[in-house]
């Protein structure tokens, strides 16, 4: 909002007075403090009139760890939804000689001289004392890393046909293996950027499925109460006294072995939704046993209105944002319930790839001890369980009306 001096007021700023001076000094300060007041006045208003949705986004705006989380997160996902494009090779594709060769390093010196960002081709032989191949670098010619470059061919989302890819050597340079590669010679790094489709979206797809049965059993529990209440939450009593992880695995063992990766993909989805269903259930019933006798709901009662209508239209919207804030913790315990199963051979099974099964190729001792390399898809699984704790931090920071 701008503020206009006076015609008198803008006469007397070349008058060498004293007291014209003081009095001008008087007048910008009296329209300095309006100005503010109105400034204030409108902020005021601003958050008088916002809805509570506008209230949740910049409460959250101000959490900078949690914006940052949900960037990252952003980013992550569209790695894994363009995982052809992001990866410099396809997730199967093999590499002779380079079997466990450790990751690519990157230069930008060569021979003394600046380069655009090159790698040298590895070479391998056996280590005469200890019968280890090792690696050493061929420093004699630089080949460039290339991006936006020609590579193998791809279905992008299995329906277009491409070669573009982000970054790449060429097809007669040596590959780049940014996180090394494993015993058969595949790129770790592209086997990562496609493993996190799978991971990602079993979090997404098993939390959006045990959401809606979390919200109609709980609110079906919550609304009626009595015979039916009591039955549920005995129901819920008996799921939640079942150990999870053995439980898992007894369900995931009943999976025939020779169904399709898709088939799999959806079977441990609906193993993870089938127990984590239970506590958001109890939350939803908890705030309907006492939304149900407000006058609102009462009164939509009296006007005609039929039970799901109350309990979807008029109650459930009166705690949206704890419900939101559920689901985004409720995402990470998805992702990890998929790595153990993988981890422990009973969930996403080869040739299909998902973190947990890159886990599963990296659980020898021996790996640990002279591979670390292997074990990088394990950071990228505790980095998305952390990024979507401070995600829902910042959402229940925010949704909290008695938040400072």
């Amino acid at each position: 909002m701008s503020t206009q001096i006076s015609k008198p007021a803008e006469q007397r700023l070349g008058s060498d007075s004293p007291s014209a001076n003081s009095t001008l000094v008087d007048e910008l300060e009296d329209l300095s403090i309006g100005a503010i007041e109105e400034r204030l006045e409108a902020v005021s208003e601003r958050f008088y009139y916002a809805s509570q949705w506008q209230l949740i986004l910049w409460r959250f705006q101000r959490h900078r760890l949690a914006v940052l989380s949900l960037i990252l997160l952003v980013i992550l996902y569209l790695l894994a939804a363009f995982a052809e494009f992001f990866s410099p090779y396809l997730a199967t594709s093999r590499f002779t000689g380079l079997q466990m060769a450790p990751p690519t390093r990157i230069h930008i010196f060569h021979e003394g001289r600046l380069h655009r960002p090159f790698i040298y081709a590895p070479q391998r032989s056996l280590d005469p004392e200890t019968f280890r191949y090792i690696f050493v670098e061929d420093t004699s010619t630089p080949y460039p890393i290339l991006f936006f470059t020609q590579g193998e061919e791809y279905k992008l989302w299995g329906l277009w046909s491409a070669n573009l890819r982000l970054f790449g050597t060429g097809p007669d340079a040596p590959p780049i293996m940014l996180f090394g590669s494993d015993p058969l010679g595949r790129d770790i790094f592209s086997r990562t950027i496609y493993g996190a489709r799978i991971s990602l979206t079993i979090g997404l797809l098993g939390v959006a499925i045990s959401f809606v049965i979390g919200v109609i059993i709980g609110g079906i529990s919550g609304y009626f109460g009595g015979t039916i209440d009591e039955v549920i939450q005995r129901l819920i009593d008996v799921i939640i006294s079942i150990p999870l992880i053995p439980f898992w695995m007894a369900l995931s063992a009943a999976l025939p072995r020779n169904w399709t990766t898709v088939q799999t993909f959806f079977a441990i989805t609906l193993i993870l939704a089938a127990v984590n269903w239970t506590g958001l259930a109890r939350v939803v019933r908890g705030k309907l046993l006492a939304l149900r006798e407000e006058d609102y709901a009462l009164a939509a009662q009296v006007a005609g209105a039929s039970k799901p209508r109350i309990i979807f239209r008029h109650l459930l919207p009166g705690f949206t944002s704890h419900l939101i804030v559920s689901i985004t913790l409720s995402i990470p315990v998805a992702i990890l319930g998929e790595t153990a199963l993988s981890f422990l051979g009973l969930g996403i099974q080869a040739p299909a790839v998902s973190w947990g099964v890159l886990l599963q190729d990296a659980q020898d001792l021996m790996v640990v001890a002279q591979q670390p390399w292997r074990l990088i898809p394990a950071i990228f699984v505790i980095g998305a369980v952390l990024l979507f704790n401070f995600v829902g931090d910042g959402l229940r920071d925010a949704a909290d009306p008695y938040s400072t």
